[in-house]
Protein backbone atom coordinates (compact mmCIF):
# COMPACT_ATOMS: atom_id res chain seq x y z
CA UNK A 1 0.00 0.00 0.00
CA UNK A 2 1.26 3.32 -0.67
CA UNK A 3 -0.43 6.51 1.65
CA UNK A 4 -2.20 9.15 -0.33
CA UNK A 5 -3.24 6.92 -3.37
CA UNK A 6 -6.55 5.73 -3.98
CA UNK A 7 -7.24 2.11 -3.56
CA UNK A 8 -8.86 1.39 -6.42
CA UNK A 9 -5.19 2.32 -8.19
CA UNK A 10 -3.67 -0.85 -8.29
CA UNK A 11 0.06 -1.29 -9.28
CA UNK A 12 -0.61 -2.73 -12.47
CA UNK A 13 -3.05 0.12 -13.05
CA UNK A 14 -0.29 2.95 -11.86
CA UNK A 15 2.39 1.46 -13.87
CA UNK A 16 0.13 1.09 -16.75
CA UNK A 17 -0.38 5.20 -16.10
CA UNK A 18 2.81 6.12 -15.70
CA UNK A 19 4.13 4.28 -18.81
CA UNK A 20 1.93 6.68 -20.95
CA UNK A 21 3.10 9.84 -22.84
CA UNK A 22 1.19 13.17 -23.94
CA UNK A 23 -2.14 12.13 -25.61
CA UNK A 24 -2.55 8.67 -25.02
CA UNK A 25 -5.50 7.61 -24.43
CA UNK A 26 -7.12 5.14 -21.27
CA UNK A 27 -10.36 4.22 -21.95
CA UNK A 28 -12.71 3.29 -19.08
CA UNK A 29 -15.50 0.73 -19.81
CA UNK A 30 -18.69 -0.89 -18.58
CA UNK A 31 -19.13 -4.25 -18.13
CA UNK A 32 -20.82 -5.02 -21.32
CA UNK A 33 -17.59 -3.75 -23.22
CA UNK A 34 -15.95 -5.99 -25.03
CA UNK A 35 -12.95 -4.83 -23.43
CA UNK A 36 -10.61 -8.82 -23.98
CA UNK A 37 -10.96 -8.54 -27.51
CA UNK A 38 -10.41 -4.88 -28.19
CA UNK A 39 -7.56 -4.22 -25.80
CA UNK A 40 -3.91 -4.14 -25.96
CA UNK A 41 -3.45 -3.94 -22.52
CA UNK A 42 -6.21 -4.31 -20.12
CA UNK A 43 -6.90 -3.95 -16.39
CA UNK A 44 -9.63 -5.32 -15.03
CA UNK A 45 -11.56 -3.92 -12.09
CA UNK A 46 -14.62 -5.64 -10.95
CA UNK A 47 -17.05 -4.62 -8.41
CA UNK A 48 -16.42 -0.78 -9.27
CA UNK A 49 -18.44 1.89 -11.35
CA UNK A 50 -17.41 3.98 -14.04
CA UNK A 51 -16.80 6.96 -12.12
CA UNK A 52 -15.38 5.95 -9.31
CA UNK A 53 -11.88 5.02 -11.33
CA UNK A 54 -12.54 7.94 -13.25
CA UNK A 55 -12.16 9.93 -10.06
CA UNK A 56 -9.45 7.49 -8.77
CA UNK A 57 -7.77 7.92 -12.31
CA UNK A 58 -7.85 11.62 -11.99
CA UNK A 59 -5.82 12.11 -8.67
CA UNK A 60 -2.91 11.28 -11.22
CA UNK A 61 -3.76 11.90 -14.42
CA UNK A 62 -3.84 14.91 -15.47
CA UNK A 63 -6.03 15.41 -18.86
CA UNK A 64 -4.64 16.86 -22.24
CA UNK A 65 -6.26 20.12 -23.90
CA UNK A 66 -9.95 19.72 -25.00
CA UNK A 67 -11.06 17.18 -26.23
CA UNK A 68 -9.68 15.10 -23.33
CA UNK A 69 -12.77 13.62 -22.62
CA UNK A 70 -15.06 11.47 -24.98
CA UNK A 71 -18.25 9.31 -24.07
CA UNK A 72 -20.23 6.99 -26.09
CA UNK A 73 -22.95 8.56 -27.26
CA UNK A 74 -26.32 7.31 -26.01
CA UNK A 75 -28.60 5.55 -28.84
CA UNK A 76 -31.23 8.24 -28.40
CA UNK A 77 -28.65 11.17 -28.19
CA UNK A 78 -29.70 12.14 -24.19
CA UNK A 79 -27.31 12.29 -21.64
CA UNK A 80 -27.75 9.65 -18.88
CA UNK A 81 -27.06 9.53 -15.20
CA UNK A 82 -23.89 7.58 -15.84
CA UNK A 83 -22.66 10.24 -18.16
CA UNK A 84 -23.27 12.73 -16.07
CA UNK A 85 -21.68 11.24 -13.05
CA UNK A 86 -18.50 10.48 -15.69
CA UNK A 87 -18.25 13.62 -16.53
CA UNK A 88 -17.97 15.28 -12.81
CA UNK A 89 -15.67 12.64 -12.14
CA UNK A 90 -13.42 14.15 -15.03
CA UNK A 91 -13.72 17.47 -13.95
CA UNK A 92 -14.95 18.98 -16.89
CA UNK A 93 -17.67 21.32 -17.78
CA UNK A 94 -19.53 19.79 -20.30
CA UNK A 95 -19.11 21.79 -23.16
CA UNK A 96 -15.23 20.19 -23.06
CA UNK A 97 -17.03 16.60 -23.89
CA UNK A 98 -17.24 15.30 -27.21
CA UNK A 99 -19.63 12.70 -28.05
CA UNK A 100 -18.78 9.56 -29.90
CA UNK A 101 -21.40 6.93 -31.85
CA UNK A 102 -20.72 3.50 -30.59
CA UNK A 103 -18.87 2.52 -33.72
CA UNK A 104 -16.41 5.39 -34.11
CA UNK A 105 -16.19 4.97 -30.14
CA UNK A 106 -14.98 1.59 -30.79
CA UNK A 107 -13.11 2.43 -33.84
CA UNK A 108 -11.21 5.47 -31.62
CA UNK A 109 -9.97 2.44 -28.94
CA UNK A 110 -7.97 0.80 -31.48
CA UNK A 111 -5.09 2.91 -30.65
CA UNK A 112 -5.43 3.64 -26.98
CA UNK A 113 -2.95 2.95 -24.56
CA UNK A 114 -4.78 0.89 -21.46
CA UNK A 115 -8.32 -0.66 -21.36
CA UNK A 116 -9.90 -0.07 -17.79
CA UNK A 117 -12.74 -2.39 -17.42
CA UNK A 118 -15.28 -1.55 -14.49
CA UNK A 119 -18.02 -3.52 -13.03
CA UNK A 120 -20.23 -1.17 -14.33
CA UNK A 121 -23.75 -2.39 -15.03
CA UNK A 122 -25.00 0.78 -16.75
CA UNK A 123 -25.24 1.20 -20.41
CA UNK A 124 -22.87 4.05 -22.31
CA UNK A 125 -20.69 3.66 -18.96
CA UNK A 126 -17.76 4.14 -21.25
CA UNK A 127 -15.19 7.01 -21.55
CA UNK A 128 -11.98 7.81 -22.92
CA UNK A 129 -9.84 10.44 -21.58
CA UNK A 130 -6.19 11.44 -22.90
CA UNK A 131 -3.31 12.11 -20.87
CA UNK A 132 -1.98 15.67 -20.24
CA UNK A 133 1.58 16.73 -19.31
CA UNK A 134 2.37 16.62 -16.10
CA UNK A 135 3.29 19.98 -14.09
CA UNK A 136 6.12 21.26 -12.15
Amino acid sequence: MLNGINPLLTGSLLKALDEMGHSDSVVIVDAHFPAFRLANRLVSLPGTTAPEVLAALRTVLPLDDTPAVDLMESADKALLPVQQELVAAAGVHLEEVRFVDRFSFYESIADSYLIVQTGEIRTYGCVIVRKGLVGH
